[in-house]
């Protein structure tokens, strides 16, 4: 047969939706407090699982998802940019793992993919590729998004296909959620066009609500005053909301709030006033997404496909993210590099909240509120809070009837896949093309669509990130007792294995609020038992609860390790951090050629940007090297000659001598001008881990600026010959 085989008839169309850091207690068809009218519609004509679960974490979440395999099974133990070299953490989900895209492509769907991808293995997002294990690579045969843990809604890190793209700097009222809206509207029209008589898989995976939390200022403004009780009184509303809807038992037990979480009363009247803006902000990104997902829908209904399409709405890749810390982050950058900002310069940037100048994250109660009725947040997979995620299904021509109705069996993100298949007459084959297949290792969820009340299918599953770690088996789940704060960097000196152990009687106990380890330790140990053969069966040992370390680009095999001297060219690229010279935690030498015609301005060569960053620039012809560390939050520090180049050929030479000692340290900035000493300044701190996710460029600025002298994308008015970067080993000189 030439081409792709035709689908079987009457195969439905699937979209599925998975949503970023939103916890099940946030949305309001699961009780919480913000505005979700189009889950709420779903879910008045489809179903609503309340026990649901993820991974506690996104690409272990989505590699899940995407295959139908448990995350270690298919090497994504943790996120991708923590990949080590040891079976179930490498990051590259092997062939014998084909995803829902491979299989449904096979069997006569069109594929895409919209939004986040955080499934590549990071050492690969290149653009030179290689490829093959990009969403196009993965069974779909559209991507447009983004390949990273998160990116702004103003002004993205965008992909089409292969090739990084620049949103439109000419659209004021631009955001990213809009645009992905746009393009599965475009997308599902040309599918109608061409191939009308496809079923499609459209996989749409938005950034929100990972921060950086932004969203419209008319929608930010719809939720003022909304959260002025605070983050105790509207944990309490929501779980009387959630017994009274059914979304858990009338007998349910709330956990008390952790040490860790302050009591909203204790708060000053600026933390208040700054916390209530964070969470107005998260809340109208949720549903500034709701409204795009509500105009796809109504697509697929304008063009008469919604009845026969089975929409999975999963609120969330993991629970409400507590990374934030307690005061919350105006830039979680500052977080993520173990640099913490005091409430006077978080209150200086309260205006920016929600805009492009900002990448907040909410405080720890907000994460703590939105995970109602559990206890623990993203991060930790041995308790529900980081774990159990609202899910939506419906397909008007078979659950129409059932509308309104919650499902309580047990289920997990692997569950997805298999249930897909099922629903589209697949049987995966024991070889796919030609490779031995790992077996599925999720359940069908089926059974119980028009069946209420028949028993679970998923009865065992293990959960493990980062350490914290779980084993679910009939009703029960022994879980460890988590040794550090999901927003503390500092590792904890208590090695996995000893943790303690807590044990619950899920079914009876739905919050995970009695532990009964004391009092049965028999089924505790069993358990323990049946988590260390999970935990050899799927590749989880050994154990390791490194954060920070893990994320070092010297662990895994990126472009320019290894490489003492680089030579770059201006041009349009947008280089990912991933494939742009690491200058962190060493010392480091630029030298720039350039032929300046006269006063000329512009970006010579940079990373990141206003939360973060460094770069070499012009203005007015006079050579400046900007660097802001995360820990500068009133503006970066600036070293520049003391007057302007004339024209013709010039060597600018910028020096970095790094103190040494450790991650994050300071050290000596000298710039030089055609060989003369040109100035010096001290840099107290440097950037530790990341360089803000808004990748690099010479001769152009991509995303924000450093600082507001300039904008983008302030392109090189004079002719940059070549860049020479000289880096040093770490710690060391060049």
């Amino acid at each position: 047969m030439l081409g792709r085989p035709p689908a079987a008839p009457g195969s439905p169309n699937i979209l599925i939706v998975l949503t970023d850091d939103v916890g099940f207690g946030a949305s309001s068809a699961f009780g919480g407090p913000i505005d979700t009218p189009v889950m709420d519609a779903l879910s008045r004509e489809g179903l609503r699982y309340n026990q649901f679960h993820t991974t506690a974490m996104c690409s272990p979440t989505r590699a899940a998802l995407l295959t139908g395999r448990n995350h270690h099974s298919v090497n994504t133990g943790a996120l991708t940019n923590m990949a080590t070299d040891v079976d179930g953490y490498s990051s590259v989900i092997p062939e014998s793992a084909p995803t829902i895209g491979h299989i449904l492509r096979a069997h006569g769907y069109n594929t895409a993919w919209l939004g986040k991808n955080h499934n590549t293995p990071d050492w690969e997002i290149t653009p030179a590729g290689p490829f093959d294990r990009w969403p196009t690579g993965m069974g779909f045969d559209y991507f447009y998004g983004f390949q990273s843990a998160a990116t702004s809604q103003f002004r993205p890190t965008l992909i089409s296909g292969t090739t990084p793209i620049a949103p439109p700097e000419d659209d004021p009222d631009y955001t990213l959620d809009r645009d992905l809206a746009d393009h599965a509207i475009d997308w599902l029209r040309l599918q109608s066009t061409l191939t009308p008589d496809r079923p499609f898989l459209l996989y749409l995976a938005p950034g929100t609500a990972h921060s950086p939390h932004q969203a419209p200022k008319d929608w930010i403004e719809r939720y003022a005053g909304r959260f002025d009780q605070g983050w105790d009184q509207v944990r309490a509303e929501t779980f009387e909301r959630q017994k009274a809807m059914g979304i858990v038992p009338a007998d349910t037990r709330m956990s008390p709030r952790p040490d860790g979480i302050p009591a909203w009363d204790s708060l000053t009247p600026e933390q208040r006033k700054l916390a209530t803006r964070m969470m107005e902000v998260h809340a109208a990104q949720l549903s500034h997404f709701e409204h795009q997902l509500g105009r796809v829908l109504g697509e697929l209904e304008r063009a008469g496909r919604l009845e026969n399409t089975v929409v999975f709405y999963i609120q969330g890749d993991n629970g409400a993210s507590a990374e934030g810390g307690p005061e919350g982050s105006v830039n979680d950058y500052t977080g993520l590099n173990g640099v913490r900002v005091s409430l006077e310069d978080m209150l200086a940037a309260y205006d920016d909240l929600g805009g492009p100048l900002s990448f907040a994250n909410y405080p720890s109660g907000w994460a703590w509120a939105m995970n109602t009725p559990f206890k623990w947040q993203k991060r930790v997979a041995s308790h529900f809070g980081g774990t159990r995620n609202g899910l939506v299904v419906s397909w008007p021509a078979r659950l129409r009837e059932h509308g309104g109705q919650i499902r309580s069996q047990f289920h997990h993100v692997v569950d997805i896949a298999p249930t897909i298949y099922e629903i589209a007459g697949i049987t995966p084959g024991p070889e796919f093309p030609g490779i031995e297949q790992q077996p599925i290792e999720g359940v069908s969820m089926c059974y119980a669509f028009e069946a209420p009340d028949a028993p679970g299918r998923h009865r065992e599953q293990y959960f493990e990130l980062l350490g914290n770690r779980a084993y679910y088996k009939d009703g029960w789940i022994a879980s460890t007792r988590p040794e550090q704060l999901p927003w503390q960097e500092t590792q904890s000196s208590v090695p996995p294995e000893d943790y303690e152990w807590e044990l619950y009687h899920v079914d009876r106990d739905f919050a995970q609020a009695d532990d009964l380890a004391a009092a049965d330790p028999d089924r505790l140990a069993e358990l323990r038992k049946d988590f260390d053969a999970a935990a050899e069966r799927y590749h989880i040992y050994p154990l390791s609860a490194q954060w920070a370390s893990r994320l070092s680009m010297h662990n895994r095999p990126y472009v320019f390790n290894g490489r003492p001297e680089i030579t770059l060219y201006g041009s349009e690229i947008r280089y990912f951090d991933q494939s742009f010279p690491d200058i962190k935690n060493r010392s480091w030498e630029l030298e720039a050629d350039l032929v300046v015609s006269g006063m000329d301005s512009g970006t010579i060569i940079t990373q990141g940007g206003w939360m973060v960053g460094w770069g070499l620039f012009l203005f007015d012809g006079v050579p400046t090297f900007l660097y802001k560390a995360p820990a500068a939050a009133r503006g970066p520090a600036r070293l520049a000659a003391a007057a302007p180049l004339g024209q013709g050929s010039h060597v600018v030479r910028v020096r970095f001598d790094y103190d040494g000692g450790g991650r994050g340290k300071g050290g000596d900035l000298t710039l030089e001008v055609d060989g003369e000493h040109a100035g010096r300044c001290r840099l107290t701190s440097t950037t530790a881990s990341l360089f803000g996710g808004e990748g690099g460029s010479i001769g152009r600025s991509y995303g924000t600026p450093i600082c507001a002298d300039y904008d983008i994308p302030f392109r090189a008015t004079c002719d940059i010959k070549e860049i020479r970067l000289t880096l040093a080993d770490r710690e060391g000189a060049p």
